[in-house]
């Protein structure tokens, strides 16, 4: 008979934002359904009662590991439709950021990567240099 098992979202290879319900006949999966919204914080309410300027910093919280990258479209966006004038000290500015968060980003992947498969040292290197 098919068991019901319930994957995530504690689970180590979960990382805390998903949970599987998953239907298993032996160790064949027969049906598995995703539940999101783990990661869900009511930014659209909070977007609400607060101004463009003052919503810029709740953003970040987003996606934890590219904050620079939300806060980017969240700046941009209003800038462009308003056609502001950014500097092109601040553009050049803006692209650096954005290029190490995309660094480190990636740096946040690699590392539990690793780890995962077995490989800790490089996991506490990465974190050092992230």
């Amino acid at each position: 008979e098919p068991m019901v098992l319930n994957f995530g979202p504690h689970h180590p290879s979960m990382h805390g934002v998903l949970r599987l319900v998953v239907t298993l006949d032996g160790e064949d999966v027969v049906d598995c359904e995703p539940v999101i919204g783990y990661l869900h914080r009511g930014m659209e309410k909070i977007a609400e009662n607060r101004t463009n300027v003052m919503f810029v910093p709740y953003v970040s919280r987003w996606d934890y590991a590219a904050g620079m990258f939300n806060e980017a479209i969240t700046v941009n966006a209003p800038e462009r439709l308003a056609d502001v004038k950014v500097p092109r000290r601040a553009s050049y500015i803006r692209v650096l950021m954005l290029e190490l968060n995309r660094i480190a980003n990636h740096l946040l992947w690699l590392g539990p990567f690793l780890a995962d498969v077995g490989a800790q040292t490089p996991f506490f290197y990465i974190f050092r240099e992230r």
